[in-house]
């Protein structure tokens, strides 16, 4: 059985270092198209010493207009990021691109959201 050990942050500071590395990715990337931003628990890289799941603070860069995509593909080339590590996935209509990596040491989680095209029910094969 696998535990999780969630960290206890009852003040502000326990959050500083996720703004730092916030400030950081957009100060350096100020050219880039803005994210929707927001600050999670996530499983870190790591386990504790008893192999159990830690999470830590990160962030996740969210991206939901019509340009998503390209938002998405803008923020993953800059920052490095292989592309045979992005995850695709959908559910109806509906669909993503997301792919984990860390910034300035803290998790961060780029995510393109779209809509799939729909068939015209009218046209024909």
């Amino acid at each position: 059985m696998t535990t999780t050990t969630a960290p206890t942050i009852e003040t502000a500071s326990g959050v500083i270092g996720v703004a730092g590395a916030l400030m950081a990715a957009l100060s350096a990337h100020a050219d880039l198209p803005a994210p929707r931003i927001t600050s999670e628990q996530v499983v870190a890289p790591d386990r504790d010493d008893s192999g159990g799941l830690v999470l830590t603070w990160g962030l996740a860069f969210g991206f939901h207009r019509d340009t998503a995509l390209s938002d998405f593909e803008q923020w993953r080339q800059t920052l490095g990021i292989d592309p045979a590590a992005v995850d695709h996935g959908s559910t109806g209509t509906h669909a993503w691109l997301s792919v984990d990596t860390a910034y300035a040491g803290t998790p961060l989680t780029l995510t393109g959201y779209y809509t799939l095209a729909q068939d015209d029910p009218g046209e024909e094969e």
